[in-house]
């Protein structure tokens, strides 16, 4: 949860994890608003009612308009009520809703908060939409820094896996051509065991990004970054045991899978731990699953294809 003040009123926003959409507390935006205002006013307004609809319609497939159309007939007269709870049973609408216990209140989306806000006053309204962008601007900084930092590590680390290899695998290959791929493929041993897929299967899969300049670990959110790290220097310890290539593989991918479901159980939400370099609505495409992909426990090695230089 998080919080805006206007005159210092904390007014909180919510995150719904299901739609990862923001909602903003109604009942907080009364508390920060002088004067007798009511929920239940503003929401037997025939306008009000007429924008819940719209919205509705357009973001909502499971509005039920026809029951929204019955319960709200008598709008504009005196004796018309309804409750959120009536919009939300009855209706099935998905703007705006009540809440028990601690935080507790009548919520809206951010859409909805701001028409509200209109209602209560112009200059509450432009306030309150000047806050809630301020607090997103923040968000992003502090995530993207977030992202950054791991980024950062699993680079760091890359200098203890290629030293690795330095030391303990080249030494060892007397075909000067392979001593040229060998970083390459011990890095995509790692892309392998924690994404499923080699970086240049990657990048036929998703020409577009990269030809922008991405690849698979710009892409890639902060748990998969922070697992990659940590497999960069357990791939280390195996070079330096002598660990062959497919048991490597192979403990590798347990590892990378053991931490990732780890990792997923936190509190953070997929919108929290994405890269900030993902474009929005943009589709990442998956590469199709070879049959050297769909073997790797049978046989897990990297494929015999000529590579360019690996992402780093």
């Amino acid at each position: 949860m998080s919080k805006i003040k206007i005159d210092n009123t904390e007014i909180s926003v919510i995150l719904d994890v299901n739609t990862g959409n923001d909602f903003i507390s109604l009942t907080d935006m009364l508390k920060a608003q002088d004067g007798d205002f009511f929920l239940t006013d503003w929401l037997r307004n025939r306008n009000t009612l007429d924008y819940i609809a719209v919205w509705e319609r357009l973001n909502n497939p499971d509005f039920n308009y026809g029951e929204f159309a019955i319960i709200t007939a008598g709008a504009g007269r005196n004796t018309f009520k309804i409750s959120v709870k009536d919009l939300t049973e009855k209706c099935n609408v998905k703007c705006i809703s009540s809440k028990t216990g601690r935080y507790g209140g009548t919520y809206g989306h951010r859409d909805i908060a701001f028409h509200f806000g209109m209602w209560l006053s112009a200059e509450f309204q432009l306030i309150l939409i000047k806050e809630f962008q301020r607090l997103k601007e923040e968000e992003t900084k502090r995530l993207n820094s977030e992202w950054d930092f791991r980024r950062f590590l699993s680079k760091a680390n890359y200098t203890v896996h290629t030293d690795a290899i330095q030391k303990y695998i080249v030494p060892n290959i007397t075909d000067e051509d392979k001593k040229k791929w060998i970083y390459a493929e011990e890095g995509d041993l790692l892309n392998v065991a924690l994404f499923g897929f080699t970086a240049k299967q990657w990048r036929d899969a998703n020409p577009d990004l990269f030809l922008k300049g991405y690849n698979v670990r710009d892409i890639a959110d902060a748990h998969q970054l922070l697992v990659l790290s940590n497999l960069e220097g357990y791939n280390a310890i195996l070079n330096q045991q002598g660990t062959d290539k497919s048991q490597k593989l192979l403990l590798l991918k347990k590892a990378a899978e053991q931490q990732l479901a780890a990792l997923r159980t936190s509190i953070y939400t997929e919108e929290k731990i994405k890269s900030p370099y993902l474009p929005e609505k943009k589709r990442v495409n998956i590469p199709h699953v070879s049959q050297f992909d769909k073997n790797l426990k049978s046989l897990p090695t990297i494929p015999n294809e000529p590579r360019d230089n690996f992402d780093e």
